[in-house]
């Protein structure tokens, strides 16, 4: 007992429970304060994701958007610009106001309607001008574009495409964008550009010469040398039937089929397949004739380019020891008997 009460009266005792007691004291308030703080503050509400639907588009007004257009933020103005673009490229009305337009004699009339075209058109809107009314509104474009003063192209050396109007050259992002399409090429929207004029009103009238010599001798230089977006046109033009006797019309080809040594049309199969499913474009019985004896005429050379190459594909191993004779030689099994000037003498004789 007398222990316990000397221990209670110790200063030090006293001093040790007084600190422990006030640190626990003020654990206990600070504990309390923050958690009134924490219950009393006022969180923000955190803003959710959303997305604009086409319904939230659609309902959308024209004044609306024309507000937003100048809108000082970016982004805003950028949407609002792209519902404006799909709902332009999606209403047929648009598309065809368009396409007058780009058909007006009036120069700044005819480039702000290709402006707003090139605007609204990707790659999955310009199937709406994959018709014919959309290749006869660029033919016609492409027309009125025409320089009369441009100078002869039979320059080797030099490409003027990047010199061209900027009319000229959209139509021509527009056309080339429409036959390359499906891939493959698009035979379909080739034959509307052909239907449309495209080679009597806008090739024809480049100045390829004076005489019809300069002009197939031009014409033939600028397909071997050129390397730009025309030439991949005229070389897809000049593949199908319709196309081919525009260019003989304008006077730019020759009527007769000869071997090509810029390799863009070859005499092949295929090519002969093309040239008589086109025969409907023209019709008559003297066009029917006309074709039939000129595809004659490339089967022939088409059997004279087999004979050679077969005559081509050939190695003789031979050292020089022992006459040449059909051992020596190895050519290709073509499935019949080898060309009498490919076998040896011993070999003719057996």
């Amino acid at each position: 007992m007398g222990w316990t009460t000397s221990f209670i009266r110790d200063d030090r005792v006293v001093l040790a429970s007084l600190g422990i007691g006030v640190v626990s004291l003020v654990y206990f308030m600070q504990t309390i304060l923050e958690h009134y703080r924490d219950k009393a503050e006022i969180k923000p509400v955190q803003p959710k994701t959303q997305y604009i639907t086409q319904e939230t588009e659609d309902s959308i007004q024209l004044s609306t958007l024309e507000t937003l257009l100048g809108h000082y933020n970016y982004g805003i103005r950028e949407v609002a610009a792209k519902i404006i673009c799909e709902r332009a490229a999606h209403d047929d009305s648009v598309i065809e106001t368009l396409l007058w337009g780009i058909t007006r004699p009036d120069y700044d009339e005819r480039m702000k309607n290709l402006r707003a075209l090139a605007m609204i058109m990707d790659n999955y809107t310009i199937s709406k001008l994959d018709t014919r009314k959309g290749y006869s509104a660029l033919v016609r474009s492409l027309e009125l574009s025409l320089d009369p003063e441009e100078e002869t192209l039979d320059d080797e050396d030099w490409d003027e495409e990047p010199l061209r109007d900027w009319t000229e050259k959209t139509c021509l992002v527009f056309i080339k964008t429409l036959i390359d399409r499906r891939g493959n090429g698009n035979p379909i929207g080739l034959e509307k550009l052909v239907k449309a004029g495209f080679v009597q009103k806008w090739v024809a009238k480049q100045n390829w010469g004076s005489s019809v010599e300069q002009r197939q001798q031009n014409f033939a230089k600028y397909m071997h040398n050129r390397h730009n977006r025309i030439k991949e046109i005229l070389v897809r033009v000049r593949a199908t039937l319709p196309g081919h006797l525009e260019l003989e019309k304008a006077g730019l080809v020759r009527e007769t089929f000869e071997e090509d040594h810029d390799n863009d049309v070859s005499l092949s199969s295929d090519f002969i397949g093309q040239m008589l499913s086109g025969i409907h474009y023209l019709g008559g019985d003297d066009i029917g004739a006309r074709l039939e004896a000129r595809t004659s005429t490339m089967e022939q050379s088409l059997e004279e380019l087999r004979l050679r190459q077969r005559h081509r594909e050939a190695m003789v191993l031979n050292d020089g020891n022992h006459p040449l004779n059909s051992g020596d030689i190895i050519q290709r099994d073509y499935g019949g008997p080898p060309p009498a000037d490919l076998v040896g003498p011993e070999a003719q004789g057996e």
